[in-house]
């Protein structure tokens, strides 16, 4: 009887517990500038670029999930000296406002890849917030801002500049 009724709980907190996962990926553009505290030092050009990555989307309720992410974003200004291009992790809170509109926020970390030693951060802390729209139960477009918190240039350059950037992009839900 012990036994029945263990296996009987257990198989309750396990349902009770599973939730609606969906895996996916999205991608897109990305307009991309450095926001300086003060006169920047050089010509300030947003960038023109891409953004890829992947994510799994875990629904608590109709209307509220939990989605991580992993992306490449490559981000910065137009000067070559002032290309920053990420791994990023957000970790978004999305919240449904109609059948196929969803608001999202998300604290966002950074690490920077492909250059070293070029008086930069390696790591970027950001906020994000961003609608998406459900085109199909599969398909969707979605639109983010990203603000970022920290300064890029290390602690003995003389400047401060945080990143901000606009993606525009799809993404595909498996």
């Amino acid at each position: 009887m012990k036994k029945i009724l263990l296996t009987m709980l257990l198989g309750a907190s396990f349902y009770g517990f599973s939730q609606d996962v969906k895996f996916g990926v999205r991608g897109g553009y990305n307009i991309s500038n450095l926001d300086f505290k003060d006169t920047p030092f050089m010509e300030n050009k947003h960038r023109n670029s891409f953004y890829f990555g992947a994510f799994s989307d875990i629904a608590f309720s109709k209307g509220f999930s939990l989605v991580p992410e992993i992306q490449f974003s490559a981000e910065g200004a137009k000067d070559e000296t002032l290309n920053l291009d990420y791994i990023q992790m957000p970790i978004f809170l999305k919240f449904r406002l109609a059948e196929k509109i969803h608001f999202g926020v998300a604290p966002q970390v950074g690490i920077k890849v492909h250059k070293e030693e070029d008086m930069m951060k390696n790591f970027a802390y950001s906020g994000v917030a961003g609608l998406q729209y459900k085109i199909s139960y599969t398909l969707f477009a979605d639109v983010r801002y990203t603000y970022g918190f920290s300064n890029v240039f290390d602690d003995d350059i003389n400047a401060e500049a945080k990143n901000t950037n606009i993606q525009i992009g799809i993404g595909y839900k498996f």
